[in-house]
């Protein structure tokens, strides 16, 4: 029994020789470090290290009104529901920027893989400057912090919810939802094959249902670059 002991602690050890050296930096097949790197930066919230994958989770949700309350017209993924990217639809979207809730989700899907502030820090609402803005810009910011950390997306899955108006649909001659999509992948630098965008109705459920608001998810992972 002793030497049975025995026998096996000294398998035990050599099975995790490899497995810490990895752990403080050995390369893995390939040459790859599995090391994690330690970030540069003054904020102790930021002092953290960079793995090679991070996952993030983005949320917005805005509310549908008459073009007259709202006063703007609902854009999605860049797509403006006015008659010039896709049909003209009679609600617009309440909000203190344009309100596009599919950039706002990639948004704060990048920035909480990061532990960075929201974007509601970084772009308050009550910023006069920010008032109507295209969110073209936040997500212009978004991927200037994520490149300037090292990383790129991994992949980028949107989940669109609204009963109307609908989106699986032709204008113009392009697919409205493939815009979406072409939209994203521009200003996030990637590839149609690494941005997803889905959407689904809320089957006439609570105010998305009842085509009162608009809302979206969004999952991404972003890969740290060698």
């Amino acid at each position: 029994l002793l030497v049975v002991l025995l026998v096996g602690v000294v398998g035990v050890q050599s099975f995790l020789t490899p497995a810490r050296a990895a752990l403080h930096g050995a390369a893995a097949p390939g040459g790859r470090s599995l090391s994690p790197r330690r970030a540069s930066a003054s904020s102790p919230r930021m002092a953290q290290y960079d793995p090679l994958v991070r996952i993030g989770h983005g949320y917005d949700i805005h509310a549908l009104a008459s073009m007259e309350e709202a006063g703007q017209p609902l854009v999605i993924g860049g797509v403006s529901f006015d008659g010039s990217d896709a049909p003209a639809y009679e609600k617009g979207c309440v909000a203190h920027s344009d309100g596009d809730v599919i950039y706002h989700s990639v948004v704060d899907a990048i920035l909480g893989a990061l532990s960075m502030p929201d974007i509601g820090q970084l772009f308050p609402d009550n910023d006069p400057r920010l008032k109507g803005s295209d969110s073209e810009i936040f997500m212009e910011e978004a991927y200037k912090r994520m490149s300037e950390r090292g990383y790129a997306i991994g992949n980028c899955d949107v989940t669109l919810i609204l009963q109307r108006p609908k989106v699986n649909i032709e204008h113009n001659g392009k697919h409205v939802k493939d815009t979406m999509t072409a939209n994203c992948v521009r200003l996030l630098r990637t590839s149609p094959g690494q941005v997803n965008v889905k959407a689904r109705t809320h089957e006439k459920l609570d105010s998305v249902g009842e085509s009162r608001a608009v809302e979206c998810h969004v999952v991404l992972t972003l890969e740290r670059q060698q």
